[in-house]
């Protein structure tokens, strides 16, 4: 484990974390050890979030489409609220990688009651049993429906959801045959829907038949489907993998990754030894991975907030959130497809990198992209935030120091001269001070010229 210092714990609350601001820097350097902080923050346990609003206890009413809208609206503001508040806790940036993982989406799952209890089991699980995890999503209503497993009887197999936990939850394209994907279907018939948000197994629907699933022979049900999978040593490299790319690495180093699936599996599949393995590794903190993960949108927005000390988002700004993170291909609730968000290079193109700045202007002038005034006047209180710094008389330096919190890596001569000659705005360095007529938009410029860079979507 390397040493535990500024640019290492950067590092690890930038991937672990939707950004981080100054005082989680400081939270996770008042530890000694990296492992200490790991241990006692990073992947601590803490009590279920209060659920959004009452109505989540309400059986869902066919038909309901204004207000299951408003409602999807108002679960998408409370998972902002939860990212936005989860300090150096890694638990919501992990609820959002279940989500594209075991994905389910808004679209088949008409009801926001289903959505919001599978979020509900994600947030339960993410530092879990990956195992029963499995069993227990296998059998959540919003899955039961995304992939038509509640459809699935003797009389009608219908192989949906066997086919995608093999290629997508599980083993990987490869490890299994059609012949499996059928017998695991098989063994999966019986479970329906006894309301809206309740499963039941149904003894009458499901397959008494021998299956013949991985070479063994028996009378399966969906729990023996998956006690099979899991004893093929391809899962926990599947998952190790997954883990891998998201948070170290897009390109996977398959030796590191074997290391990581062996902990996993002599963990017996709990989640939350893997993931101490894997951030307390040199493989973690490998100079060369820096700066290497294109932030998704929820990364970028929640990131800006946290890094200007937001503590609390306004209705208003949210609502602008979700229309502006949906234009930049990130709708929550809603992923593109079974296979989830592909992510890195995928989150950028023409139309969204000028939306990402055209965003970070809006939340530093105040005003939204169309020139609505934004709730958050972050532009009222720019030099009390630039105060906080100890640079903040010192232009040369607080260039340096603003950088240093929001980039991963320094930045080019060239690069901080252009920010430093931005902020000055024709002044002169000795003229600089916060008290001069102007200096809350030479800052403003300073800021969003830093969140333009192509440094700054990069983690």
């Amino acid at each position: 484990m390397p040493v535990w210092n500024t640019p290492n714990a950067k590092h690890l609350l930038s991937r672990a974390l939707f950004g981080y601001s100054r005082k989680d820097l400081e939270t996770a350097l008042s530890y000694n050890t990296a492992e200490e902080f790991i241990d006692k923050q990073l992947l601590a346990d803490s009590p279920q979030p209060a659920p959004p609003d009452v109505w989540i206890n309400e059986l869902p009413i066919a038909n309901n489409n204004t207000i299951d809208g408003e409602r999807f609206r108002a679960m998408t503001y409370w998972w902002y609220d939860r990212m936005l508040n989860e300090k150096t806790n890694m638990r919501e940036k992990l609820v959002l990688f279940w989500h594209n993982h075991f994905v389910s989406g808004r679209d088949v799952v008409t009801y926001p009651q289903q959505m919001y209890f599978q979020n509900e089991l994600f947030r339960k699980n993410a530092f879990g049993n990956f195992k029963q995890f499995t069993k227990d999503v296998s059998i959540d209503p919003a899955m039961l429906i995304y992939l038509d497993n509640r459809l699935n009887t003797k009389n009608a197999p219908n192989e949906n959801y066997a086919r995608e936990i093999m290629e997508l939850f599980t083993l990987g394209i490869g490890n299994y045959t059609e012949q499996d994907i059928k017998q695991a279907a098989l063994a999966m018939t019986g479970w329906e829907l006894k309301n809206p948000v309740t499963a039941q197994f149904n003894t009458a629907k499901f397959s008494t038949v021998q299956k013949t699933f991985m070479g063994r022979i028996g009378n399966f049900n969906m729990n023996d489907i998956i006690d099979i999978i899991f004893d093929r040593t391809e899962t926990a490299e599947f998952v190790a993998r997954k883990f891998y790319k998201e948070f170290i690495y897009y390109k996977p180093n398959e030796t590191f990754v074997k290391q990581m699936a062996k902990v996993f599996r002599d963990a017996k599949y709990e989640i939350k030894p893997m993931l101490r393995f894997m951030f307390t590794s040199d493989e973690f903190y490998n100079d060369s991975y820096r700066g290497s993960h294109i932030k998704n949108p929820m990364e970028i927005v929640v990131g800006i907030y946290k890094a200007l000390d937001v503590k609390k988002l306004e209705t208003q700004d949210m609502a602008y959130i979700y229309d502006q993170t949906r234009n930049m291909q990130q709708q929550l609730f809603q992923p593109p497809n079974v296979a989830g968000w592909p992510g890195q290079r995928n989150w950028i193109s023409s139309t969204t990198y000028v939306l990402r700045g055209a965003f970070s202007d809006s939340v530093i002038n105040g005003k939204q992209i169309n020139g609505v005034v934004m709730k958050n006047q972050f532009n009222k209180v720019t030099l009390d935030y630039i105060r906080t710094f100890k640079s903040a008389e010192a232009a040369t330096k607080l260039i340096t120091d603003v950088t240093d919190l929001f980039l991963q890596f320094p930045l080019s001569t060239k690069k901080e001269k252009f920010l430093l000659e931005t902020m000055l705005d024709g002044t002169t360095i000795t003229n600089w001070s916060t008290s001069t007529p102007g200096a809350d938009v030479r800052v403003q410029k300073l800021l969003k010229a830093i969140m333009r860079l192509p440094e700054f979507q990069m983690s």
